[in-house]
């Protein structure tokens, strides 16, 4: 049987990356990743892990953030070492809640309309208010990049770029790192994996696309379309460092062959994906009307703010057997955030950074019966990092 152990873990980002020539613009809303990331991970931004997780897809020639650098006097520093160049935003006495997201808007448009070499935008930020602007760069023919974390980055962002990176698998990645270099590093806070049949549907429907398409299923193409049908796939959700390591353990498994064909890996569909499929009937969806049949039932604590934990063990109170991992979700926080996304709750953080969930517009609006109806994409009434004010 053929392995993958002698091959590059980025062998099919490196592929990509010489195939298109990417050329990156990083546009960096920190107030929002800031927050987001105290918020959900407990910890500070690493604006290091994120520029190398980019690297790795493209060449990176502007670096822009966006923010109040005056209270951020040990940001500021690291900023610098990276060469990023640093926009003040100004607050105003009514807060200027969207000052920094019009700006890089307006630069990000001017930078597409102006630097033809740059093809590639990096967007880091969970604020669903940036919709409009992806959609606009990709008009331009320009790919667009999500950087941000699963449990705080607006759910519709993350399924309308052209990728989604996640910031816990860049996490992991520079920890990773780290250890092979022989340098100390706070370890990112685990997440639960999710089970390999959970990716059985989006690997057969990149396997029909490229049989259509009359294309060899080859390693790095594979992925690839698998992006293309859904731009928040991740092999990290299912406990593997690269690609390479996720289609071994479903070949392992015997979910799918591996073949050698003119001299390039082939993936071959085995007949147990058929059968894998029908258990993995429940999407994240699914999870919305359970979520809201138990917000319902507690609209009082609402109006004081929940925190997630609290959120949770209402839900397991009412559902002994809920367990978020069989929806698609890693943690408990990702369905919240989605949640948010449809108008169920809205988050605020408070000054300790700890996101509070009060009721959303929508809550009450939308019977329980009508789940269906929740996983359309409405326009979103807010997004769960549009919380730093």
């Amino acid at each position: 049987m053929c392995t993958l152990e002698n091959i590059s873990p980025y062998t099919d980002i490196i592929k990509r990356v010489l195939d298109e020539k990417l050329k990156f613009a990083v546009f960096i809303d920190y107030d929002n990743i800031e927050i987001g990331v105290k918020s959900t991970l407990r910890r500070g931004f690493d604006v290091h892990c994120v520029l190398e997780g980019i690297k790795e897809r493209g060449e990176v020639v502007v670096k822009v953030a966006y923010g109040n650098w005056s209270r951020q006097t040990s940001e500021t520093r690291a900023f610098t070492e990276h060469g990023i160049q640093m926009v003040q935003r100004d607050t105003t006495p009514r807060g200027d809640k969207n000052g920094a997201d019009i700006n890089l808007a307006l630069d990000a448009l001017e930078m597409a309309f102006t630097r033809d070499h740059i093809n590639a935008f990096a967007i880091i930020s969970g604020d669903s208010d940036f919709m409009a602007l992806v959609n606009k760069l990709k008009q331009f023919n320009k790919r667009v990049y999500i950087v941000g974390g699963k449990a705080f980055t607006s759910t519709i962002l993350q399924r309308n770029c052209h990728e989604f990176i996640s910031y816990e698998s860049l996490l992991d990645q520079g920890s990773s790192r780290s250890r092979r270099s022989g340098s100390s590093t706070q370890r990112p806070r685990r997440r639960r994996s999710l089970p390999l049949s959970k990716a059985i549907p989006l690997i057969d429907r990149a396997l029909n696309a490229l049989e259509i398409r009359g294309v060899q299923p080859q390693l790095g193409l594979l992925k690839s379309t698998m992006l293309q049908l859904d731009s928040a796939f991740t092999e990290n959700d299912y406990g593997t460092s690269s690609f390479s390591s996720f289609i071994e353990k479903l070949v392992a498994k015997d979910i799918l062959g591996l073949t050698t064909v003119d001299g390039h890996l082939v993936i071959d569909r085995k007949s147990q994906t058929e059968e894998l499929e029908e258990e993995t009937a429940m999407g994240p969806e699914d999870a919305l009307p359970v979520l809201q049949k138990v917000l319902k039932a507690n609209i009082n604590l609402l109006e004081m703010g929940i925190p997630e934990r609290e959120i949770h063990a209402l839900v397991k109170a009412a559902d002994t057997n809920f367990n978020e991992t069989e929806y698609g979700f890693s943690e408990f926080a990702e369905l919240l955030n989605l949640a948010q996304d449809k108008g169920l709750v809205r988050a605020e953080a408070g000054m300790d950074h700890h996101l509070r969930f009060y009721q959303g517009d929508e809550l009450l609006s939308v019977p329980e019966s009508e789940g269906q109806d929740l996983s359309s994409d409405p326009q979103p009434p807010s997004s769960s990092t549009e919380v730093s004010g």
